[in-house]
């Protein structure tokens, strides 16, 4: 026992008793239902170790010794890709948006944002001085109520698809709805990118709506299978996260080896139309598939099983590891008291062989 940390073990034993306790564990090589790996980039190890001939240290922040060459051509490959005029490179998506967030709302600007938006988001808008307010998810008069009574410059934030719901937002009427009351609008792309779009530029791109954001996030940790992200936006959005993102100014800059992988998982996934077509095949059988179990209507590879109750989602997912697959719940508080699910993710790698094992078990 460490002398002074009994009030830690209080907070602790509310979460076992809430059955909400997280712990770490490994993926014990189950059918894998649970990572963001969409396309496989990671499990098929399609990045090929070059990175390895590169440094694996920065030796500092980008203001300082760690900006080098090859960082700043893969923020313009990435930027030209995405069709934006400047991008700038964080460490990881979380650090993106709390960098974005927490610098660019000033003191009598107004945010306004999704109440599913990441916890990322909502941390970033919590270090901003501006006012914020949660609109409900994807209602768009919700939200045009609250435009109605915005201060200063205002802010519009949302994901392009959600990450535990996995449906999209309605981005052709939230451009007008921001156009029509000069609103910025701030998409994060994370679980859009690699999936959505022909070459898996997104849901922004695939609508043609990228010249009518302020900026968009997107992220390397998932279908690109690397590590960090990037803002997109103008050449003076990227100058003003360098002078005032702390998150951007006070962090060691990616080595390039991370820089390389980065590289790499973009030349791979524009062109991994075979694996987006059978992640389609897969998303259409389970939508279709007859269950018992309240299902969340999605399109894309996040598919959600509503049980309500940590206990229930707990074990149903510990039923399906017995039949060797990897299912992770959700629970209270990262969703809703009620909303507790099992979050299952399909993937290009996925057989419709294992997906027709889940499906059986969880009809049974």
């Amino acid at each position: 026992m460490t002398l002074g940390d009994d009030f830690l073990r209080e907070k602790l034993k509310e979460r076992v008793e809430e059955h909400a306790f997280r712990q770490l564990r490994l993926q014990g090589g189950k059918i894998d239902f649970c990572s963001n790996d969409y396309l496989g980039i990671v499990k098929n190890n399609l990045l090929t170790g070059q990175a390895s001939h590169f440094r694996q240290g920065s030796t500092g922040s980008r203001l300082l010794t760690g900006n080098y060459a090859l960082i700043e051509k893969a923020e313009k490959n990435i930027a030209d890709f995405h069709e934006a005029d400047a991008g700038l490179i964080f460490n990881s998506g979380y650090d993106a948006n709390l960098g974005i967030m927490s610098s660019v709302p000033r003191k009598g600007d107004t945010i306004f944002y999704d109440q599913l938006s990441h916890a990322s988001i909502r941390d970033g808008i919590r270090l901003s001085f501006a006012q914020s307010f949660s609109f409900q998810h994807n209602d768009l008069d919700h939200l045009e109520q609250k435009l109605k009574e915005a201060r200063g410059n205002s802010f519009v934030v949302t994901e392009s698809v959600f990450s535990m719901d996995g449906d999209l937002a309605p981005l052709n009427e939230l451009t007008g709805l921001t156009g029509r009351y000069g609103a910025k609008l701030i998409v994060d792309e994370a679980h859009a990118t690699g999936v959505i779009g022909k070459k898996g530029a997104g849901l922004v791109q695939e609508l043609g709506l990228h010249k009518k954001c302020f900026a968009r996030i997107h992220t390397f940790g998932k279908a690109v299978g690397s590590h960090g992200a990037i803002v997109l936006g103008s050449e003076s959005l990227r100058d003003f996260l360098i002078n005032f993102s702390r998150p951007f100014i006070y962090s060691t800059a990616l080595p390039e080896s991370s820089i390389v992988a980065i590289k790499e998982g973009y030349h791979l996934f524009p062109n991994m139309n075979k694996e987006r077509e059978h992640l389609t095949t897969l998303i259409t059988e389970f939508q279709e598939a007859s269950l018992t179990l309240s299902k969340l209507k999605s399109f894309t590879p996040i598919q959600g099983v509503i049980l309500g109750g940590n206990e229930n989602a707990r074990k149903l997912a510990q039923q399906l590891s017995e039949y060797n697959l990897d299912v992770r719940p959700i629970l209270y508080p990262t969703v809703p008291r009620g909303a507790e699910r099992l979050r299952i993710v399909l993937h290009s790698f996925n057989t419709m062989e294992e997906l027709s094992l889940l499906i059986r078990c969880l009809k049974n």
